[in-house]
């Protein structure tokens, strides 16, 4: 991705998790146009509130918060706890349809 020199960087950056959700895109307003005119001037972010959710929400730079490094570990490990039930289930089944063998 190529960002002109005259446009602010980006603060966040995709599938980060902030307050409001998941990144899952941004886009430019240039101040000068008819879209920053009526919304404003500058990042704008889409956000999924949840990775069930059907819904995608767009924000402005500065109505987005970063998740505190407690939440983000609080996230990320429960994340990865509920992945490791599906893998300890999907190995159950795995040995049950194999009759105890892994090796084929």
């Amino acid at each position: 991705m190529s960002i002109p020199k005259h446009w602010d960087y980006p603060r966040f950056a995709l599938e980060q998790r902030t307050q409001r959700g998941i990144i899952l895109g941004f886009y430019y307003y240039p101040n000068g146009t008819e879209l920053a005119e009526q919304f404003g001037g500058g990042w704008r972010y889409a956000l999924m509130p949840n990775k069930n959710s059907d819904e995608l929400f767009h924000f402005q730079e500065s109505q987005i918060q970063p998740l505190s490094p407690e939440e983000l570990f609080r996230q990320i490990t429960t994340e990865i706890d509920f992945y490791q039930q599906q893998i300890n289930i999907l190995n159950r089944q795995l040995t049950a349809l194999t009759g105890g063998s892994t090796n084929g």
